[in-house]
């Protein structure tokens, strides 16, 4: 196994750790809570962090099949699993810090803090090319294999 399966498997598992571990915090929040309601980011922490551990496998996979440079595959595969863990992170911080329902709402805040809108652009700018710039180069690397 190369480097860059066994970051996505690692991935793979660690995201679905989480996402369990998240799982036990959302039904902390919901058996505390008079409408039995997680808060909306636990929730979105808890999904996400379920289907990304399923993407890592489909990441990992493509790796297998793909043709390319060892090395481009692991820049391939760092770009994405690490724009995962970017997304996640920011569902766990407002989670936390239960200071939103809707990360892109504005003004856009972070605990008592306003994000400049730039901000939220640009991660989202970087997170779409991250994701889907690295599959999109591991698809092309297995489909013309």
């Amino acid at each position: 196994m190369n480097l860059a399966q066994s970051i996505s498997v690692f991935a793979a598992g660690g995201f679905l750790l989480a996402g369990l571990l998240f799982g036990v915090w959302k039904y902390a929040q919901i058996a505390s809570s008079p409408k039995a309601q997680a808060s909306t980011y636990v929730d979105i922490a808890h999904r996400a962090a379920l289907l990304y551990s399923f993407a890592c496998l489909v990441v990992e996979r493509f790796v297998v099949l793909s043709t390319l440079d060892a090395t481009v595959e692991l820049v391939a595969v760092l770009s994405v699993v690490g724009f995962f863990a970017f997304g996640l992170s920011s569902y766990v911080v407002h989670g936390i810090l239960r200071d939103t329902d809707n990360q892109f709402a504005r003004p856009h805040k972070l605990g008592r803090a306003e994000l400049h809108p730039a901000v939220m652009v640009g991660s989202m700018v970087a997170l779409v090319a991250g994701e889907l710039g690295g599959f999109a180069v591991l698809f092309w690397g297995a489909i013309s294999s």
